[in-house]
């Protein structure tokens, strides 16, 4: 999966979260900030959908994730970073103190 639809994957996801409204095309190109046309955004939403990361509740509404989508969005939330050698030292020293 490329940025942009990463992009539009979260912003759909937070939005519906939030308002629990299928998200049509201008809605997500309005909250995503991309610089696309509403066009693209439809092409990009038709793409996740085929991959079964959004699907459409009626024919002619918006999209919502699916539990495919969901899982994405929250295995993306948490990034697991190495840590730096001074804070390693400091979480360390600080264990060892009294």
């Amino acid at each position: 999966m490329d940025k942009r639809a990463q992009i539009l994957l979260k912003t759909l996801v937070e939005h519906y979260i939030s308002d629990g409204q299928p998200i049509g095309s201008r809605t997500l190109l309005h909250h995503s900030g991309l610089d696309v046309s509403p066009a693209t955004i439809r092409n990009v939403m038709s793409d996740l959908e085929q991959l079964g990361f959004i699907t459409s509740p009626h024919t002619s509404s918006g999209r919502i994730p699916t539990q495919k989508g969901y899982r994405l969005f929250v295995d993306s939330l948490l990034t697991v970073k190495p840590l730096e050698i001074n804070a390693f030292q400091q979480l360390k020293d600080g264990l060892n103190s009294p």
